[in-house]
């Protein structure tokens, strides 16, 4: 059930409310091809489909002026939370109450055609919203001012170069007079000087007391940058709730803790990937939060079992995953390590250099190479399941060198 909010005192504050909400689908499974075959499947309780839940008993509440984040890792349900909050699907349960003229955009150019002029398109796109002609004509030149399209707008869609049609849908976008904005995975398009236009834009729209964005997104970065509030959503429930920076936290350790691990049954004589008779265990183990900020060193353990009676050597090395490459490699200087048997070496890893990114630590154990003791062999590495990852997101940093910008400082100026 989709209502609106009567503007008394006690719910003025509030834009969007989502009560219990339940949907689910039914996913074919057996087709019947004739009235026979019908009559034999209902015979044999044979429905012919399942039943999908996608979200089970979702409760939120977005306040007017909030910008409000919603992630998920996809399958969670929040794309289709998105569509029952813009009225594409109904609820099968739970009521879901709106305040406020409600602007979806759940795919920028939806409703396009390549055949009209852009200013046609502008037109059409804001009737499929639920503009009038008189409310279209208000916001037009903010539109095409925003999209910089004033030369191109009575020329053909389908004349326009792909960036320019994503400009002009995402303005259409943004700049629609709505109260409540709704935005699926777009933040910024087009190129570098937009994108700055579209960061300026989002940054006074948090400013706007009366202007209320819920984005759904993948991008932790646009979370804590943009977000007053978040929820997390994981197999249709509502995991976490309100603090953004939790949000996004939870949501960084969720995709870890799903990485990809060997899937294959291990027999009772087999070692995990990278382990033998002679190191049956080896592995990182993070000692500090998963989620850490550039200000502080990542505390970890490596622990390991062998009894090998020569010197062993721990070798570390530290992998970019978001921007791949090796960041760090022990190379020739491995750290030696005394115990042998079932031990642990302690390891802190500064992280002042670094700018946010998602990183893993991959160890090896080695002895010394026979007939060239200056060198080493592995004899034992850790797998993905052995690793461990962990991600630097600090609102001080930034995103796309590997080194912090901080890192570099002016000694003399001549």
């Amino acid at each position: 059930m989709i209502t609106g909010i009567d503007n008394k005192r006690n719910s003025s504050e509030i834009a969007l409310k989502i009560d219990h909400v339940a949907k689910s689908f039914r996913l074919p499974t057996e087709q019947a091809t004739g009235l026979k075959q019908a009559i034999i499947n209902w015979t044999r309780g044979i429905k012919g489909y399942k039943e999908q839940q996608v979200l089970r008993d979702v409760s939120f509440e977005v306040h007017k002026g909030d910008f409000f984040g919603i992630v998920g890792r996809n399958g969670s349900g929040k794309s289709t939370l998105l569509k029952l909050i813009s009225k594409i699907y109904v609820p099968d349960k739970g009521k879901i109450t709106v305040n406020g003229k409600l602007v979806p955009f759940i795919e920028l150019g939806v409703g396009f055609n390549p055949e009209l002029t852009g200013r046609e398109n502008v037109y059409l796109n804001g009737a499929l919203l639920g503009f009038s002609r008189e409310e279209i004509d208000a916001m037009y030149d903010d539109i095409v001012d925003f999209a910089e399209l004033e030369d191109f707008m009575d020329q053909k869609l389908k004349n326009y170069s792909s960036g320019m049609q994503v400009r002009l849908a995402f303005s259409v976008a943004i700049k629609a007079q709505g109260d409540i904005l709704v935005l699926d995975e777009v933040l910024a398009v087009g190129d570098e000087a937009f994108q700055r236009k579209c960061n300026d834009f989002f940054t006074e729209i948090k400013k706007d007391p009366n202007k209320t964005v819920i984005l759904v997104t993948h991008s932790m970065e646009s979370v804590k940058k943009y977000c007053n509030k978040a929820i997390l959503i994981k197999d249709g429930d509502v995991v976490v709730n309100g603090d953004k920076d939790d949000v996004a936290n939870r949501y960084t350790l969720e995709n870890f803790n799903t990485e990809k691990h060997a899937t294959a049954e291990q027999k009772k004589d087999e070692y995990p990937t990278g382990l033998n008779a002679k190191v049956p265990h080896l592995k990182v183990v993070p000692r500090s939060n998963q989620v850490c900020t550039g200000n502080e060193n990542f505390l970890f353990d490596v622990e390991y079992e062998c009894d090998e009676q020569q010197d062993l050597y721990l070798a570390i090395a530290l992998h970019d995953i978001k921007r791949g490459g090796i960041s760090f490699d022990s190379g020739d200087h491995e750290f030696k390590i005394l115990k042998r048997g079932s031990s642990k070496a302690e390891f802190s890893l500064p992280l002042s250099l670094f700018n946010n990114g998602q990183f893993r630590i991959v160890v090896s154990l080695r002895v010394p190479r026979k007939n060239d003791p200056k060198h080493t062999d592995m004899i034992a590495f850790t797998s993905d399941e052995n690793s461990c990852t962990f991600a630097i997101s600090d609102s001080e940093n930034d995103d796309y060198a590997l080194i912090s910008s901080r890192a570099m400082q002016i000694t003399r100026l001549a």
